[in-house]
């Protein structure tokens, strides 16, 4: 046995399914291997050889196990139901392919094993790491993570691209989706929350490609993210009784920016009192209050009907007597719904859009109203923006990974045809100590806030106006 196992580590002729040629599941000839392997490279084989002959065994017993193994006897239960006999298996199979593998070998092969019939194969680890943020598959061979705001390569990869899609299918599947060849991209969600967009061959060229925002399992709130240097206190404060006094708050941002996690703190000073209903693509928004119905999109079937969209929930949301509606993401023709609902008394409504800057925001908000009614004239449009938003919150990426409030910009009114703002909270960079870490302050705007009247109804002016001291 030991014999066999040196010269399968510097066997020249070994085969990517470990058998030098031999049908799956049978053990090569002794003879033969033993042929093969020259005998100095018996005690120093070499290091990318041993590298592929431990990934062959693996493949090998993979084999085996599931050849073995009774698909109904695994029917209902759970990982660790089925470890024990996976484990059985795994030295059933060793022991008759005369393969050795020792104990860690055999830890990491079980893991594995019920990380493809229980989880998302090789990334499930990466999923359980609560450092990681995203996790980016680029094709079988190329598994990159987000973590502290930084990408980086692991070296986690599949077996081949039909083992991504297969993984792919099943995300899909637990949301009642699908993702073929005649439907390559869907967005999706895991139990945990995290979302998911997956695109196929022949749109991913390189492979199947899977993105994965993880949901963070840490309960986020305004006052951790000004600990963690997200914003100042002073904005945590004054957010928190925007939040109270129920304004409606825009957060703009770029992708992977930190929108929905401000969305998911914001929304903690909802009142249990209210009824909340939120609207998304893939639902991730987490609410802590008791009284919250969730709404999800769905794509069109295989005939191309039955699709039900964000403008279509909007509109039906405001059918369900709502004190406030949450939309996950603003992004076509349901903005002019969603300006309609925040000016008809649900006030305190928040949604998020893709925006460089507050004013870029705005006109984001114009360009997408008028898709959904390019009839209005662009003052009407002006007006219903003004009058329905009142806080723009921008967050931003920085290039030291950090995300950070840069301004929240409170409209005002309108002025002939251009909507007033101001901002409230600016962060300044400090350009004059450049270096991995961005430095700067939050600056506190000596202005008195437009919605200051507005908390003297909810009796929260003076907390207000000592939020905004300098």
């Amino acid at each position: 046995m030991f014999g066999q196992k040196q010269a399968r580590a510097t066997s020249p002729t070994d085969t990517t399914d470990g058998t030098n040629g031999q049908p799956q599941g049978e053990a090569p000839p002794l003879s033969l291997v033993e042929k093969a392997a020259p005998a100095p490279a018996r005690t120093q084989p070499a290091e990318g050889n041993e590298a592929l002959v431990r990934s062959d065994l693996f493949k090998t017993i993979r084999s085996g196990v599931f050849a073995a193994m009774n698909p109904s006897a695994a029917v209902g239960k759970t990982r660790e139901q089925m470890k024990p006999a996976v484990e059985t298996l795994v030295l059933d199979v060793a022991e008759r392919e005369r393969l050795n593998i020792t104990i860690s070998e055999q830890v990491q092969i079980v893991g594995e094993l019920l990380n493809d019939m229980f989880g998302l194969g090789p990334i499930e680890p990466l999923l359980a790491d609560e450092t990681i943020t995203d996790v980016l598959v680029n094709g079988p061979d190329q598994v990159y993570v987000e973590r502290h705001g930084r990408l980086e390569l692991t070296n986690c990869k599949f077996r081949d691209n039909a083992h991504v899609v297969n993984v792919a299918q099943r995300i899909a599947a637990g949301v009642g989706r699908r993702v073929d060849e005649s439907s390559p991209m869907v967005d999706a969600r895991l139990a945990d929350g995290s979302r998911v967009n997956v695109v196929l061959p022949p749109l991913a060229i390189h492979g199947a490609s899977i993105s994965i925002r993880k949901f963070s399992k840490r309960n986020i709130t305004l006052h951790r993210m000004s600990q963690q240097g997200n914003m100042s206190l002073a904005m945590a404060n004054v957010l928190k009784l925007a939040s109270t006094c129920r304004l409606n708050v825009i957060v703009s941002g770029g992708t992977g920016s930190g929108k929905t996690t401000l969305l998911n703190a914001l929304s903690h000073f909802i009142g249990h009192g209210e009824r909340t209903v939120t609207i998304e693509d893939a639902a991730e928004l987490q609410l802590v209050q008791p009284h919250v119905v969730s709404l999800e999109t769905r794509p069109e079937n295989a005939e191309g009907l039955g699709a039900v969209t964000q403008r279509d929930l909007v509109r039906n949301a405001l059918r369900m007597r709502p004190d406030r509606i949450i939309l996950g993401e603003t992004r076509g023709a349901e903005a002019f719904d969603v300006l309609q609902a925040m000016n008809t008394g649900h006030d305190g409504s928040m949604t998020t859009i893709h925006a460089n800057t507050p004013r870029d925001g705005i006109t984001r908000l114009e360009s997408m109203v008028m898709m959904a009614n390019g009839n209005l004239p662009l003052l009407s449009i002006r007006r219903q923006i003004a009058s329905a938003v009142h806080l723009i919150v921008q967050i931003e990426r920085m290039r030291d990974g950090m995300r950070r409030v840069t301004r929240i910009t409170e409209l005002v009114g309108v002025e002939g045809d251009v909507i007033i703002t101001q901002d409230l909270f600016t962060f300044r960079y400090d350009a004059s100590a450049y270096s991995e870490e961005v430095k700067g302050v939050f600056e506190t705007a000596a202005v008195r806030p437009a919605f200051t009247q507005r908390a003297a109804y909810y009796g929260l002016e003076d907390a207000l106006l000592d939020a905004m001291k300098p």
